[in-house]
């Protein structure tokens, strides 16, 4: 096996392809990136300047030629997701695949089984799991502080994507649910001990953004396991003031709140204003919340470390394709719930190609 740090290339050059990038030189021990690609004219060379990336390309098809590179991450649009990890593995190089794994379980099961015949990892970018103040949650939680758990819940609010692509459900799969539940709905299997879902229910409305998107902007979504604990995932694009993101923790002797933000955050009030505060802020006269460590606190750098780690065969898998398709699995019954206004109960066998079509279909009869 190779030693030494991993070469790696990021296809993306926008918000994500910038903090993967930001995330690679936090770690640099274990990994380097060495290439990116955009399409954009100007995009991949600026993202490389900024962070001394010595090779760029618009054509990732291009990149993945280049012999020293063995792991590429996507950040690219959910619906070249697919494609770009069919290429890559057949190029014979690892893949980190950002959250959502795709837009159709078929083209998950495609994923899936391309890698696995060609001998790559598939990674599934879900932070969430290796987010320090969540990963001390389920510490506690793993070693009985709160008992017998009953609930648990993850909210992510904020006022909506950075990219106009996440608001074309051709090129997304969805709305909020899709963008910011593959996280809770992840986050709540992952706490519980990857127990075997039971039931989905959910409830969707397009409130605030109707004039952008077809998708969502308000979702609540409730998931029933098999260890008879239930998982509670909100989620908005059409919350005001900057980011929300916080994780409950119920047990029969015992409760934590993790708030990602707050606890990171130096309480501030200015008249003038000044740079960043936190992501989705808007502004940042009067109160606002500025963060530090923000990459560190989400869990970026420790997510890309441990999937280098994995390269190297130091460390097992924590992040699967088999986990990023349960949460297809999972978006498509909560979209069916919204769309049939009941409880769905698992395993659900789609009835629409994509998982927003199962509400959208519906809603449109």
């Amino acid at each position: 096996m190779p030693s030494g740090r991993v070469k790696v290339g990021i296809i993306g050059s926008r918000f994500e392809a910038d903090i993967h990038a930001a995330s690679f030189q936090m770690v640099p021990e274990e990994a380097e990136v060495v290439a990116v690609a955009s399409p954009t004219p100007g995009n991949a060379e600026r993202l490389a300047k900024e962070y001394g990336i010595p090779r760029f390309f618009l054509d990732y098809r291009e990149m993945l030629k280049e012999p020293d590179i063995e792991m590429v991450t996507i950040t690219a649009p959910n619906a070249l997701h697919a494609q770009m990890t069919l290429d890559i593995a057949n190029a014979g190089k690892h893949v980190v695949c950002e959250k959502p794994l795709c837009v159709t379980l078929a083209e998950a099961d495609e994923m899936i089984d391309t890698c696995k015949r060609k001998g790559v990892l598939l990674g599934y970018a879900e932070e969430l799991f290796f987010t320090p103040k969540y990963v001390k949650a389920k510490e506690m939680a793993d070693q009985g502080a709160f008992g017998k758990i009953h609930v648990v819940k993850q909210s992510e609010k904020h006022s909506g994507p950075h990219s106009e692509w996440f608001w074309d459900v051709e090129r997304s799969g969805g709305g909020a649910l899709m963008d910011l539940g593959c996280h809770g709905i992840a986050f709540c299997y992952w706490f519980l001990g990857r127990s075997p879902l039971k039931s989905v229910y959910a409830q969707l409305g397009t409130y605030v953004h109707a004039d952008k998107t077809k998708g969502d902007d308000e979702a609540l979504c409730i998931l029933e396991f098999e260890n008879e604990a239930v998982g509670v995932v909100e989620n908005s694009w059409a919350k005001r003031g900057g980011m929300f993101d916080r994780v409950e923790v119920y047990g029969e002797g015992g409760v934590t709140y993790a708030d990602l933000h707050m606890g990171n955050a130096l309480p501030t009030y200015s008249e003038y204003g000044f740079g960043y505060a936190v992501e989705k802020a808007p502004t940042t006269t009067g109160w606002s919340y500025p963060v530090f460590e923000e990459h560190w606190n989400y869990g970026m750098p420790q997510e890309m470390r441990h999937f280098a780690r994995c390269v190297r065969g130091k460390e097992p898998l924590q992040a699967t394709g088999e986990d990023g398709r349960l949460v297809m699995q999972a978006l498509y019954a909560a979209y069916a719930s919204a769309g049939m206004e009941q409880k769905i109960h698992m395993p659900y066998k789609p009835q629409a190609k994509r998982p927003i079509d199962e509400w959208l279909g519906r809603k449109a009869k």
